[in-house]
């Protein structure tokens, strides 16, 4: 005869609105993840394409796919199984009141952070993964797709993480949890991008976290977001040497 402890499974009132932000978060970042990294997905565009656009087809897929798993998706479920949510809750909102502030706090962060990114994307170990499409030679149509592929992608990103994982767990975890799993989860996502962006996630993640607190809303994060991943792209476009942008296609 085997004992065990008795379990308490009770479902508490606030449980919801702290078991669906992070199931959210897990679902469908994992979904976003493995459809990103399908190479039966990947094939499908460089069988149909020439390289180039096979390369900016796919990359630009990801991007929405992302804007739509990790923005969009979660938001609508957590709206629907949350009472009384709106869209305010999840940062998505304007306030005038700490409209200045987010406009100092997300110009300040752009002046500080834009100049790093320019300085790192030089490194020929980022030109290894950037840019992300690797097509040799960009056409207009592939740089514009590029920059909206990224704002697309990061507002769906933020959505999730600022919004969604850090907005939604605040009242009932309080700040400091919230921030706790935040951070750690955020930091997790960058493992696969290697260590320097691992643990550099971690402080960038705490200051987004307080920003978005402090602001009520997601947009300096998203901003700030954007800015360094243009600003990375781009510079990765003038450097690398086998990538080259020729607006007119020749």
């Amino acid at each position: 005869m085997y004992t065990y402890f008795e379990m308490n499974l009770d479902w508490q009132t606030t449980d919801m609105k702290v078991v669906v932000p992070i199931l959210c978060a897990l679902i469908f970042f994992v979904t976003y993840w493995f459809t990103a990294q399908s190479e039966k997905i990947k094939s499908k565009f460089y069988a149909k394409y020439d390289y180039d656009q096979a390369s900016a087809k796919h990359i630009f897929f990801t991007k929405v796919f992302g804007f739509l798993a990790m923005g969009i998706a979660p938001t609508i479920v957590c709206l629907l199984l949350i009472d009384g949510l709106t869209l305010a809750d999840l940062g998505l909102t304007f306030y005038s009141e700490t409209a200045f502030f987010t406009f100092i706090w997300t110009a300040g962060l752009c002046a500080l952070v834009v100049p790093v990114a320019m300085f790192s994307a030089k490194k020929p170990k980022n030109l290894l993964n950037y840019p992300q499409i690797r097509a040799k030679n960009w056409t207009k149509e592939i740089y514009y797709k590029n920059l909206l592929g990224w704002a697309l992608y990061l507002f769906g990103y933020e959505m999730l993480f600022r919004g969604v994982l850090f907005m939604l767990l605040i009242e009932p975890l309080g700040i400091w949890p919230a921030i706790a799993i935040n951070v750690a989860l955020y930091s997790a996502t960058h493992i696969p991008k290697g260590l320097d962006e691992t643990i550099g996630a971690a402080p960038l993640g705490l200051v987004l976290c307080l920003l978005t607190y402090a602001s009520g809303t997601i947009w300096i994060a998203v901003i700030v977001h954007i800015a360094m991943a243009w600003t990375n792209s781009l510079t990765a476009l003038k450097h690398h040497p086998d990538i080259h942008y020729r607006p007119n296609g020749k």
